[in-house]
């Protein structure tokens, strides 16, 4: 008989505006050490001591469990933000979101996302075609949840991550949410960086070319960061999408390829 699985999760806050979460899917024997390493994660992350850290454990149905592959990494390198941004749009535009609608997003992320500019808590949904914004809640939007490794695939991927110069735990844990929102119906695109200050580095993810970071999409000390997920609305359903993304268990157990080589600007920028 398989081990029972369990969902642990960690939000923390300072004064009601969230600082940093995580979520790991663990065996039961894994459950209290998981989530004290979660717990100290909060409490040492750079900035403001967190005031409210809030962990919560699931136990997972096995027979919901979705098995993928994770999408292939790549780098772009960007000599400025501005050029970061060119990037972005352009692989966007290529994922086949309307050109002008990936860079309306992109500067939308920039002066924040959410209501007056401030940086929504989840991500925002848009839809390729149109542009129009279909998250319910445009402070909230949609929190990604419920995935992870295995034990074998995270052994190696950590692995080959560090062989490759890419060993922080955000590069491997935006891989994993990546991965599960390119598994989504009617995804078309993603783009994403951190409002983190300190923390400069972005993606855009597609099915087909996989999760491309970015090296360049802020200025560092800028706050200001967020998601788009860019979805195609003949494909499915709002509803549809929202489960899946926040419901669905999804474990990864193999690795796409990691590509060490840098790339510059697209080359039909």
């Amino acid at each position: 008989m398989s081990p029972s699985l369990y969902s642990v999760r960690m939000r923390a806050s300072y004064h009601g505006q969230h600082l940093t979460g995580a979520e790991r899917i663990v065996p039961q024997a894994e459950v209290s050490e998981v989530t004290a390493a979660l717990t100290e994660r909060a409490m040492t992350c750079p900035g403001e001591l967190a005031d409210e850290i809030q962990c919560s454990v699931e136990k997972i149905d096995p027979t919901t469990v979705l098995y993928a592959q994770l999408p292939d990494l790549s780098t772009y390198i960007a000599p400025d933000w501005q050029a970061g941004h060119r990037v972005a749009s352009c692989l966007l535009a290529r994922a086949g979101v309307q050109p002008e609608i990936a860079t309306r997003a992109v500067a939308l992320l920039a002066s924040g996302a959410g209501p007056g500019g401030t940086v929504m808590r989840g991500a925002l949904i848009m839809d390729a075609s149109s542009g129009k914004r279909l998250e319910a809640d445009p402070a909230r939007g949609v929190r990604v949840s419920r995935m992870d490794l295995s034990p074998e695939c995270r052994s190696a991927l950590e692995s080959d991550l560090a062989a490759a110069g890419l060993g922080h735990h955000r590069v491997l844990e935006a891989l994993v949410l990546a991965g599960k929102v390119l598994g989504a119906p009617g995804i078309v695109a993603e783009l994403c960086w951190s409002d983190d200050p300190n923390y400069t580095i972005g993606y855009v993810a597609d099915p087909q070319a996989g999760y491309q970071r970015i090296s360049d999409l802020k200025l560092a000390g800028d706050s200001c960061g967020g998601r788009v997920f860019f979805i195609d609305q003949a494909k499915t359903s709002l509803e549809e999408l929202v489960d899946y993304l926040e419901c669905q268990v999804v474990l990864f157990n193999a690795s796409g390829t990691i590509s060490t080589a840098k790339k510059w600007i697209p080359a039909d920028e």
